[in-house]
């Protein structure tokens, strides 16, 4: 009788080894398939790189800054005429 309980135990060791192999299998698989899907989605949005953002954030400052000096040379400026007239 315990041999039959031995190999009753290890045919169910095996099955459910089996059953954790596919588990696992199924679990990459659709890992794989969740992710080519994100990265499908990600890639028809319209989005900028890191670099290209970095660029743009630099230009924008820039012009903010020469904004700036021109108001300051404006009123500068504009205070001159004022005394002028």
């Amino acid at each position: 009788m315990t041999h039959v309980n031995n190999r009753l135990f290890d045919e169910f060791a095996k099955l459910m080894s089996d059953a954790a192999g596919v588990a696992q299998g199924v679990r990459g698989e659709a890992e794989t398939m969740f992710r080519a899907q994100l990265e499908r989605f990600i890639g028809d949005m319209d989005l900028v790189t890191r670099d290209e953002f970095e660029a743009v954030k630099a230009m924008a400052a820039t012009a903010r800054d020469e904004n700036e000096a021109l108001k300051a040379r404006l009123d500068a400026l504009e205070g001159k005429s004022e005394k002028a007239e």
